[in-house]
């Protein structure tokens, strides 16, 4: 529900500063990024994490627009990349949706959270629990898809084929499971997602056997 405050500057929609920030204690915001991080570390953020196409563009128009005036909020930003960047991409996306994406994954460290998450989820995951895991891009669902498939295989003992002990988890989702165009209709918000599912497998003991 955060995204939907203008004051967190999540959203290209409504004006905010530019924040960004999930937890208002972490010291880096989206201002001090598109202020003073260079064009370099710009292009990175935009094409690694935004995936946007037109990263040295977008990049580019940042660097050359904070020379003539700081940039301080979410409609700065989002004016700018419908100048720099032109109509709309892909479908039905708005020019500055994944600049501000990438830029929001980077402040939040959200893909580094990801991993550190799930890994002491499985952790303290009980024999026959189970986890789903929603995720909105494809950075978040290749590595949940990862992290899964890794926990999912059996250990194998060094430079050697033969295992040491069985899977402690199993797949439960080969693929992922997507929402239903009526539910696409309903929520637009759910187009993108993806869930996926693992199961820590009961012991002998735990199932009596």
């Amino acid at each position: 529900m955060q995204l939907d405050q203008g004051e967190k500057g999540f959203s290209f929609q409504k004006e905010g500063p530019l924040d960004m920030r999930m937890n208002q204690k972490e010291p880096l915001t989206a201002q001090e990024i598109v202020n003073r991080f260079s064009e370099k570390q710009l292009q990175e953020i935009i094409r690694d994490l935004g995936g946007e196409p037109r990263w040295r563009r977008a990049a580019k128009s940042i660097v050359e627009a904070r020379r003539r005036s700081k940039i301080t909020t979410t409609k700065q930003l989002a004016d700018l990349m419908l100048a720099s960047l032109g109509g709309k991409t892909r479908g039905r996306l708005h020019p500055a949706t994944l600049v501000f994406q990438g830029i929001r994954i980077y402040v939040n460290r959200e893909l580094e959270v990801l991993k550190q998450g799930l890994a002491k989820a499985l952790e303290s995951l009980a024999p026959g629990g189970r986890i789903g895991v929603i995720s909105f891009h494809s950075l978040e669902d290749r590595i949940v898809k990862e992290v899964f498939r890794a926990a999912a295989a059996p250990l194998k003992k060094p430079f050697s084929k033969e295992p040491l002990h069985s899977p402690l988890f199993r797949l439960l989702t080969k693929k992922p499971l997507v929402p239903s165009h009526e539910e696409c209709r309903k929520n637009p918000r759910a187009r993108s997602a993806k869930m996926r599912f693992i199961e820590r497998i009961p012991s002998r003991v735990d199932t009596g056997g």
